[in-house]
């Protein structure tokens, strides 16, 4: 522990008073710079009635030595936000004296919208402490994106409620999402791109290919003489066999890359799409949707058109349900489609787990494709009661809203 001795005063002689009254100012001085910096836990005195110590609440040398050497701001607030305290790496992000940092306000360096979210988490902060993203706005004028940390503080016997709170620099962090999110549009692309190119070759050559074997085994069906029942008999199952061939590799290549969504569109490609998931598996498929007038933008159509895809072919293989409900809205430029089932639904906290060589990752891949695009995605299930997902992508530019009516699938 550290401490400061001072003397008890004596009269100096006349011609060394200024002398001295220079070297106390210069203790004087010194002993609040220790004391301000956390460097003295007590001050000891020696006057006529003897040694007198004065201790220093919550005065903690190494304490206040790890908080300044953060990476991250700290600081500790009154209940009106009144800053108390503040590390030299938070004055450092608002590019203000720190001097002109303790004292003030902290919601000078928030907007009225982030302040408005942070005022619920000062007047209850949880006892585990609560998270927020704001934009920190420096004393430059310019913006800090930051997440804020708040915690209630121990009162030990004081009657003033005071807060800590830990600012965290999200610039980095923003930087490294927007990387990633340039990356999964990138991947996104050159998936549909190997999309297109197979479905072209499927329909192209493989289709090509069984056509011509479909026709060779209708001419040795034509060929095979009625006594030889037993082989024409596989000879017509061998034809009825290609063709269906024929039909599941049409089907591939045109989930691959839909034509009805290139030629007619977005409402089109759902309908069609819906339609085909209805036929195979029983399921009804009821749709309600918006023509947009003019079309959204081609990444956006395709991005809306593969998630319900994926969502119509999780119900296939997990939901048991009976029904499913589409629609396709758009509101303040922005388009909205949902997806619900009646089905058996699952803890979205819980996934269901992915097996060896099943794929699995249907959810994941829905998240980033609105990603991709600047969208939102949500899902939303409990057991025994169905599953909504849902689909929010901002327009750049607006368009024209025409309902399209209702479509049974």
């Amino acid at each position: 522990m550290k401490t400061i001795r001072g003397q008890g005063i004596s009269r100096p002689k006349p011609s060394r008073e200024l002398a001295g009254l220079r070297v106390r100012l210069a203790e004087a001085e010194e002993t609040l710079r220790a004391i301000r910096s956390g460097e003295v836990d007590a001050v000891i005195t020696t006057e006529k009635k003897g040694r007198q110590v004065f201790t220093l609440e919550g005065a903690g040398h190494a304490y206040r030595m790890l908080i300044e050497s953060m990476n991250e701001g700290a600081l500790t607030l009154t209940a009106d936000k009144t800053m108390l305290y503040a590390n030299q790496c938070f004055a450092k992000m608002v590019k203000c004296p720190l001097e002109q940092v303790i004292g003030s306000s902290f919601c000078r360096f928030l907007s009225a919208e982030d302040r408005a979210t942070l005022r619920p988490l000062m007047k209850r902060p949880g006892k585990t402490g609560s998270k927020i993203q704001v934009l920190l706005k420096a004393c430059d004028g310019s913006q800090m994106p930051a997440q804020i940390s708040v915690r209630p503080m121990a009162r030990n016997g004081s009657e003033q409620t005071t807060i800590s709170m830990v600012v965290t620099d999200m610039t980095e962090a923003r930087c490294n999402e927007e990387k990633l999110r340039v990356l999964t549009h990138r991947v996104v692309q050159v998936q549909e791109l190997e999309r297109a190119r197979l479905a072209l070759e499927l329909h192209d050559t493989i289709t090509q290919l069984l056509c011509s074997v479909l026709v060779r085994s209708q001419v040795l069906v034509d060929k095979l003489p009625v006594r030889s029942e037993a082989a024409k008999a596989e000879a017509v199952k061998l034809h009825a066999t290609i063709g269906k061939t024929i039909e599941e590799v049409e089907r591939i290549s045109h989930n691959l890359r839909p034509s009805v969504l290139d030629h007619l569109g977005l409402v089109a490609g759902l309908h069609d799409t819906s339609k085909e998931f209805s036929n195979r598996t029983g399921v009804t498929v009821d749709m309600v949707c918006m023509q947009l007038t003019p079309r959204l933008p081609v990444d956006t159509e395709l991005t809306l058109y593969r998630i319900l895809q994926e969502a119509l072919q999780n119900v296939e293989k997990h939901a048991r349900a009976s029904q499913v409900t589409v629609s396709l809205t758009m509101q303040d430029h922005i388009v909205q489609m949902t997806v619900r089932d009646d089905g058996i639904g699952f803890d979205p906290d819980r996934p269901p787990v992915r097996q060896k060589g099943k794929g699995g990752f249907g959810l994941l891949g829905m998240r980033e494709r609105a990603i991709s695009v600047g969208g939102a995605f949500q899902i939303k299930s409990m057991r025994r009661a169905g599953t909504k997902i849902e689909v929010r992508v901002p327009l750049t530019s607006g368009a024209t809203v025409a309902i399209h009516g209702v479509l049974h699938s």
